[in-house]
């Protein structure tokens, strides 16, 4: 049996980094943004003027996350906290990262990408993913 997996085109991940962007800089907020296909490999990054460089790679883990797990980052740590075991395992793995902010791509039920968002509040980075998402149809609660 072969399994197919859909990505998103590098294109529309450029599309959404730019909206999550936008939503930010509109916002007042700073942030840095990475939007990875549906096994994590980065396809679209973008750091704003003015924030750090360790936050690009927190966004880039949020996006590698969310679209490998295929759930919000937000989520796997509710999950993770109602479960010391979990906890424990999850938090010595390399590239996962439960800070809000990191949301699946999601077209026609299906993970197609993951979008990282950090530098701002955990409710502001969500926003700006949020957002970029909504702008393309591409949300759903994962």
């Amino acid at each position: 049996m072969i399994h197919e997996t859909r990505n998103i085109a590098s294109d529309m991940a450029w599309k959404l980094a730019a909206l999550a962007r936008d939503h930010a800089a509109d916002s007042g907020w700073l942030v840095a943004v990475v939007v990875t296909d549906a096994q994590g490999c980065p396809l679209s990054a973008l750091r704003m003027d003015g924030v750090a460089p360790p936050i690009l790679d927190f966004a880039g883990d949020k996006a590698y996350t969310a679209a490998t797990m295929r759930r919000s980052t937000a989520a796997w740590f509710e999950r993770m906290n109602a479960s010391p075991g979990l906890r424990t395992g999850l938090a010595n793995r390399s590239r996962l990262l439960v800070w809000g902010g990191g949301l699946p791509v999601v077209l026609e039920g299906q993970v197609i990408g993951g979008i990282g968002v950090s530098g701002a509040a955990e409710a502001e980075d969500i926003a700006c993913a949020r957002a970029a998402l909504e702008a393309l149809g591409l949300f759903s609660e994962l």
